[in-house]
Order: structure tokens, then C-alpha cells, then sequence
């Protein structure tokens, strides 16, 4: 069920859904059927949208917004109705089933139907799904591209996907498969590709873990959590280190891991391994103690033989 506030409208779960026979009636509102834009929001920043998304929002009747796109980007859709279909991985989020019936509900009465989605549409946002959906119901589908976040976390660390001195390609990879299952890492790693890793947060420890059985441990390796906004955070480790550190700093979703040679290439990563160095070197506190236990001994024994010579006096 849509629950409505002002022109905006929000997906209330707890309520029934539309009874089964909605998309028939509305098809007969309008036998005109509208069309639907998947578009790509890019990472955050309003100013990293392109001018074609400006103009698809400026034409949109309705609005869908995912849960990781600015919500600022429906101030360039006056018009709209603007309709939130969050979809964030471990939490609560909208059933994309209910998302593509939507999506051909509005457009089969006529509508241009807006689905925003965060970063890239085409890129892990499950448009091959919309788009087969949209197809079989003879919906026209426009795709609008943007800037994916791996693109947007190197932009961050100052550094080249696909630096040519340390690799040939790159490897856009979720963290998770379709069955809850995980990449073959060690297939990966032989590629010898800068691997862009997404949705790789709560799975941080065994994708390090497993990397590292065909990587060296001082493969140089990124977290960039919200990268592109204007909250980006980032880390620059090497992969033996990368997931406690990345703990242990308290980085979450959503982020980019990166790993390669290339990645060494940011001008922050030098900085940031000459520190890890110091921070070596230090000493542990427990391992203060243990230097200073042989003096604090020492002194002891001084202080009970004195004090045995002047009983004995």
C-alpha cells in the first residue's frame, strides 16, 4: 500500500498489497501506455548527475527512489509523484517484485515512470530483471547511465582502475551471489585485474581471507565508504591488514573494497603505509610492561636487602 505526505508517497510492507486485478483496470484507465527511464543517480552528489537524468527527472510523472540515491534528486522532479522503494542489503527493503509492479502500473496507465537507482543502473542494480519484466509487458524502457561508486572511490584515492604498469583490466564484483553463495576468489585473483568490490562490507574478513591464499600479503588495498559524497570516507591498507583495520576505524556500508598493485598508485597510500610503519614500530603497551619488569624487580630486591641490613644492625 502507497501512504502519501504531501506529493510524496512511501511504501508502507505491514499493509495488504493491490488486489490482482489493478494492472488490468488501470490498463484501461489509459490505453495509452507510457514508459519507464532507469536512471542512474550516480553516487550522491547532485553536481556528478548527468544532464540527461536532469531532463528525465524534469519530464517525470512519477518518481521511484532508491534507498542509496540522494534524496535531494526529487527537487529536479517538481512534477512528480515520488514514490521511496529503499533496497539496502541486511536491511529492510522493498520487494522488487512490488518495485516492477509499480513500474508497470503507472507506465500502463500512460505515465513516464522514473526508476532511480544509486551509482550505475546497469551495474549491479538489477536492470536485467526490470528490463525483462518492462519488455514482456510492451513497455518502452530508456536507460540513463551515471557514474558507478568504484569509479567514484577511485576519483577519491587519486588513482587509475586500470594503470597499465600493474594491470590490464578491471573486475566489477559483488560480494554475494544470487544463491548467498561468493565469487571464486581464487579465479579472480589469477586475473591479475584491479577487482572493484561491491556490497563487500559484512564480508570483509573472508574475502581477505580468501584473496590472500592467491595474493601477497602486502597487496595494496582500499575501503572507500560513500564515495563520491560529500562524507566519503577512506582507507588505504595493504590486504593482509585491510579488514582490521577497516574494524577497527568503523567503516561500513555502503563502501567499495579495491584491490590490486594499482591501488598503490594513490598518492594517499604511501602516507598512509609509512604510518602503519610507525605505528609498528611502537611498542604495545604489554610489551612496555615487560621491559620495565626487570628494573621494577630490581628495585625491589634493592629496597629488602636494605632494609635485612639494618635489622640485622
Amino acid at each position: 500500500m502507497i501512504l502519501t505526505s504531501g506529493r510524496h508517497f512511501y511504501w508502507a510492507p505491514t499493509l495488504p498489497s493491490a488486489p490482482a486485478d489493478t494492472q488490468a483496470k488501470d490498463t484501461a484507465i489509459n490505453p495509452n501506455t507510457g514508459k519507464v527511464t532507469l536512471l542512474s543517480a550516480g553516487p550522491g552528489e547532485l553536481d556528478l548527475l548527468t544532464l540527461k537524468a536532469a531532463k528525465a527527472l524534469a519530464a517525470a510523472d512519477v518518481v521511484l527512489l532508491d534507498d542509496l540515491a540522494n534524496p535531494e534528486i526529487v527537487t529536479l522532479a517538481p512534477q512528480a509523484r515520488v514514490i521511496r522503494v529503499g533496497k539496502r542489503g541486511g536491511c529492510r527493503s522493498t520487494p522488487q517484485a512490488f518495485i516492477e509492479r509499480l513500474m508497470q502500473r503507472y507506465a500502463l496507465k500512460g505515465l513516464h515512470v522514473v526508476r532511480v537507482k544509486g551509482g550505475e543502473a546497469l551495474l549491479f542494480g538489477r536492470a536485467g530483471e526490470e528490463l525483462a519484466v518492462l519488455r514482456a509487458a510492451g513497455i518502452p524502457v530508456e536507460i540513463v547511465n551515471g557514474i558507478s561508486s568504484g569509479f567514484a572511490a577511485a576519483a577519491g584515492l587519486g588513482m587509475s582502475l586500470t594503470h597499465r604498469r600493474h594491470c590490464h583490466g578491471v573486475s566489477f564484483v559483488t560480494a554475494h551471489t544470487e544463491d548467498h553463495g561468493e565469487p571464486d576468489w581464487a579465479a579472480l585473483a589469477a586475473t591479475r585485474t584491479t577487482l572493484a568490490i561491491y556490497m563487500g562490507m559484512r564480508r570483509i574478513d573472508s574475502i581477505a581471507a580468501a584473496l590472500l591464499a592467491s595474493l601477497p600479503a602486502d597487496t595494496p588495498a582500499a575501503v572507500v565508504q560513500w564515495a563520491g559524497g560529500s562524507n566519503e570516507r577512506r582507507l588505504l591498507s595493504r590486504l593482509d591488514r585491510l579488514a582490521a583495520e577497516a574494524s577497527r576505524a568503523g567503516f561500513g556500508s555502503p563502501a567499495v573494497i579495491l584491490v590490486g598493485s594499482a591501488v598503490g598508485e594513490s598518492a594517499e597510500f604511501a602516507t598512509a603505509m609509512d604510518k602503519a610503519q610507525r605505528n609498528a614500530a611502537a611498542p604495545e603497551p604489554a610489551e612496555v610492561q615487560a621491559e620495565t619488569q626487570p628494573e621494577m624487580h630490581d628495585m625491589r630486591d634493592t629496597r629488602l636487602a636494605r632494609e635485612a641490613i639494618a635489622r640485622a644492625a
